[in-house]
């Protein structure tokens, strides 16, 4: 029996072309990809990617870059690393309805492909937008089991749709391709965010690696099931699939447009207790040794990260505790305060022992729509002060500026590129449109 919505939806992938978009939706695109590429970047600075790159980017000069480096491997390599990379530093953006983070499941795949066969950047955000939505969606219409990490799991399936797109497929292929990536998503743990599992950093590679894997099976005659996505995401890794929402409102009302960026160098789920802090600490000059208590409220999937001594930067990434001691005793939440200098800093160590997190049952029941937070600081004084948010910066109810998100992209990129060389790769992201062969962007 065909499911007639995956049908609607393989149709709409094939017959889908960028210039059906609003502007406004492209240039959301561009800066996607723009972030998208500027966390990779950063993250291919890291110690553990650039032994990992050392391992696997050995193939000779014409295949695909390995993004912040000067290696290139085959497809394969190339998008497991980048995906890797880009989810290193918790700086990729996300989508809070899908609860997961769309592009640096996709891009790296679409990006490998895309080089390796010299096509154009107006191919390349066609893709990219695509998988985004396909990955989103699925996000939406599933309910993941409470124990898993939504990283490696409907992302896989997004960027294999993307990759579909970018080579042409016709509807009937697109959906026999999503049938296939169905079946080769992960079984992730969220155990490894919450105890600083770093094979947890993977995932979103390994989601790009198979992206390409699915296709390698379609050109060789492979079928999936009839219906993946329900079987794989109503039965296997959710008990729910609501189909309704894989179709409901296509090409009109864009994931992408929903998306958020981040600032904060750590999980989506401490941005607000931070955000909270920063609206205190711009009212009151506190000092963090004069600070007796900190507690934070807030919904159930932030009062989970609630390790006060994490073991390593990933833990700490994903500490609201070591979250909001950083930011008072070393003055930000950017990415050199979520280093091994700053876990190991006496200061922040110290006073993460200090701050508590507890879940607000009324906040976690206003999810997705909003992500709030309470902050209540005690100084050893007596004296105590309190700031709240309702939605965090970043997303579509408080965006961040396009100014804010360059200064983020450079900063992501001094770690590994010049400033010159990272404004023109900036410069051919934000018009890659108008871009005939991708290979130029990352040319230097």
């Amino acid at each position: 029996m065909t499911a007639f919505w995956l049908d609607t939806l393989a149709s709409f992938v094939a017959d889908f072309r960028l210039e059906s978009l609003k502007p406004a939706t492209v240039e959301q695109t561009s800066y996607v990809m723009l972030d998208t590429i500027g966390a990779i970047a950063g993250g291919a600075a890291e110690p553990e990617m650039q032994a990992l790159t050392a391992k696997l980017a050995v193939s000779p000069a014409g295949e695909a870059s390995v993004i912040g480096t000067d290696k290139k491997a085959v497809s394969a390599a190339a998008a497991f690393l980048n995906g890797t990379a880009g989810t290193f530093l918790e700086m990729d953006e996300g989508n809070r309805f899908a609860k997961g983070h769309p592009a640096i499941h996709a891009l790296p795949a679409v990006w490998a492909l895309a080089e390796i066969k010299g096509l154009s950047g107006k191919a390349v955000m066609e893709a990219l937008i695509l998988g985004y939505e396909i990955g989103a969606r699925i996000g939406i219409a599933a309910a993941l089991r409470p124990d898993m990490h939504p990283h490696g799991t409907w992302g896989t399936v997004g960027a294999a749709t993307a990759v579909a797109k970018l080579l042409g497929y016709d509807a009937a292929r697109i959906r026999e391709t999503i049938n296939v990536a169905s079946s080769l998503t992960l079984a992730t743990s969220k155990r490894t965010m919450l105890e600083g599992g770093t094979v947890r950093n993977a995932y979103a590679g390994i989601s790009n690696r198979m992206a390409l894997m699915a296709i390698d099976l379609i050109e060789a005659g492979f079928v999936g099931e009839r219906d993946g996505l329900s079987s794989v995401f109503g039965r296997v890794v959710s008990e729910t699939f609501d189909t309704a929402k894989m179709i409901d409102g296509l090409g009109h009302d864009w994931q992408i447009d929903h998306n958020y960026f981040k600032l904060h160098s750590c999980c989506r789920y401490n941005h607000g207790a931070l955000d909270a802090l920063d609206l205190l600490l711009a009212r009151e000059s506190v000092a963090a040794d004069a600070v007796e208590r900190v507690d934070v409220a807030s919904y159930l999937y932030a009062a989970e990260l609630d390790d006060q001594a994490p073991r390593n930067t990933l833990g700490a990434k994903f500490s609201v505790p070591f979250a909001v001691a950083t930011r008072l005793a070393r003055g930000s939440s950017a990415v050199e305060n979520f280093t091994w200098d700053a876990l190991r800093d006496e200061r922040v160590q110290a006073l993460a022992k200090r701050v508590f997190v507890v879940e607000d049952k009324a906040m976690t029941s206003r999810l997705p729509q909003v992500r709030p937070a309470k902050v209540d600081l005690r100084l050893r004084d007596g004296r105590t002060f309190s700031a709240a948010v309702e939605a965090n910066r970043g997303d579509d109810q408080d965006p961040y500026s396009r100014e804010e998100l360059t200064t983020k992209y450079f900063s992501l990129t001094a770690r590994v590129w010049p400033h010159e060389t990272a404004d023109n790769v900036r410069q051919k992201a934000l018009t890659l449109a108008d871009v005939e062969d991708i290979r130029t962007v990352l040319q230097q």
